[in-house]
C-alpha cells in the first residue's frame, strides 16, 4: 500500500497533468480519482477541494520563482541569468500552461501580481533599473519568449528547445 505522501503526489502529478491538457474547470475530481483508481472520499483525504489542490501545484512554482529572484545579485552574467532562468521556468511547464490554458488560475495565491513582480525583478537584474522603453520592451520579449517556449514546446526534449530559446532571448536583449 502506498503511503500518504505517495498517493498526495501521485494525485498532484495526475491532476497537474489534466489541468495542463482540459483546463482546471473542465476537470474533476471524480476524473483525477478514477484516473488513479482511487476512491473520490481517498482524494478527499488529502485535498479538502479542488483549489486546495490546485494551490498544492502552483505553490512549489511560486516558491521556486520567489527563490530565483530574490537569490540573484545585480551585475551578474545575464547569459547564466537567462539560461537559469529558462531551466526553472522548463522545470514548471505544466502550471505555465494551466495558467496559460485558463487566466483564473492566476487568482491563486495572487499569482497575476507576482508575476508581475517577477518580470520586473529579472528585467532590473538584467538591465539595471534605468531603463528606456525600448529597453524593458526588449526585456520582456525576451523573458516572454522564453516562458512561450516551455508551453509551446513542451513537447520536445529540452535539449532542443532551451539552446535556441536562450540564444534568441540574449540576443533580443542585445547581449
Amino acid at each position: 500500500m502506498a503511503r500518504p505522501s505517495d498517493t498526495r503526489a501521485r494525485i498532484q502529478a495526475v491532476a497537474r497533468e489534466l489541468f495542463a491538457r482540459q483546463g482546471v474547470q473542465n476537470t474533476s475530481l471524480r476524473q483525477i480519482s478514477d484516473r488513479l483508481g482511487i476512491t473520490k472520499p481517498a482524494l478527499y483525504y488529502h485535498f479538502a477541494s479542488r483549489d486546495d489542490l490546485v494551490r498544492s501545484i502552483v505553490q512549489p512554482f511560486v516558491d521556486d520563482m520567489e527563490r530565483f529572484v530574490s537569490g540573484r545579485e545585480p551585475g551578474g552574467d545575464p547569459r547564466e541569468l537567462l539560461d537559469d532562468y529558462f531551466d526553472m521556468i522548463w522545470r514548471h511547464r505544466e502550471v505555465i500552461v494551466m495558467v496559460v490554458r485558463e487566466l483564473s488560475v492566476l487568482s491563486y495565491l495572487d499569482l497575476g501580481k507576482r508575476m508581475i513582480e517577477w518580470r520586473q525583478r529579472l528585467v532590473a537584474l538584467l538591465l539595471g533599473d534605468d531603463l528606456t522603453t525600448t529597453q524593458r520592451i526588449r526585456a520582456t520579449i525576451a523573458l516572454g519568449g522564453l516562458a512561450d517556449c516551455s508551453v509551446e514546446y513542451a513537447h520536445l526534449p529540452v535539449e532542443e528547445v532551451k539552446p535556441t530559446a536562450v540564444e534568441a532571448a540574449a540576443a533580443a536583449l542585445g547581449f
